[in-house]
C-alpha cells in the first residue's frame, strides 16, 4: 500500500516568517487558502501553503507559553522531513537567507541531508536520495 503525507499541521508564531521559510526552501509553494478561526473566544489566523497534492497548514500561536516545548524532550513532533531533488539548491537558499542549521550529519553515500531551524526554533530535515534502490536509502549502519 502507497501512502503519502497529504499535510502537515503546524503553529507559528508568525504566519508571514512561516510561509518566508517555506517558500525559500521550496520556491515554488503556493498559498492554496486561508481565514481566521475562533479557538476558545481567541481568533487565530491559519493558512494552506502548498501545491495541489500536498501543502503546510499553518496556524498563529495564540499564546506565548506554548513557544516553550522543547524538540527531543517534550511531548510533540522533533523534525519534519522533506525528500527534495535539488539538495544543493535548498541549503543554498536556506542558508542565504539566514536560516540556523541544526545539527551536522555523517555522509552517506546513498543520500545528502540536513537539518535547519526555522524562526520559531521548528526543525526540518531536508534528503535527496542519490540511489532508487530502496535498501541503500534506508542502510542505517
Amino acid at each position: 500500500m502507497k501512502f503519502y503525507l497529504e499535510h502537515a499541521n503546524i503553529t507559528v508564531s508568525n504566519i508571514d516568517d512561516a510561509i518566508r521559510f517555506f517558500t525559500t526552501a521550496f520556491p515554488h509553494l503556493q498559498v492554496r487558502g486561508k481565514g481566521e478561526s475562533l479557538n476558545d473566544a481567541v481568533v487565530r489566523k491559519w493558512l494552506h501553503l502548498g501545491t495541489d497534492e500536498t501543502y503546510i497548514a499553518l496556524e498563529e500561536i495564540s499564546s506565548e507559553s506554548a513557544k516553550n516545548r522543547q524538540a527531543y524532550q517534550d511531548l510533540g513532533i522533533n523534525h519534519i522531513g522533506f525528500v527534495v531533488e535539488d539538495f544543493e539548491g535548498v541549503i543554498e537558499r536556506l542558508k542565504k537567507a539566514g536560516y540556523k542549521e541544526s545539527i551536522g550529519v555523517d555522509p552517506h553515500p546513498h543520500r545528502k541531508r540536513a537539518y535547519y531551524y526555522d524562526q520559531d526554533g521548528n526543525e526540518y530535515e531536508f534528503i535527496e536520495y542519490l540511489s532508487d534502490d530502496f535498501s541503500e536509502r534506508n542502510e542505517y549502519k
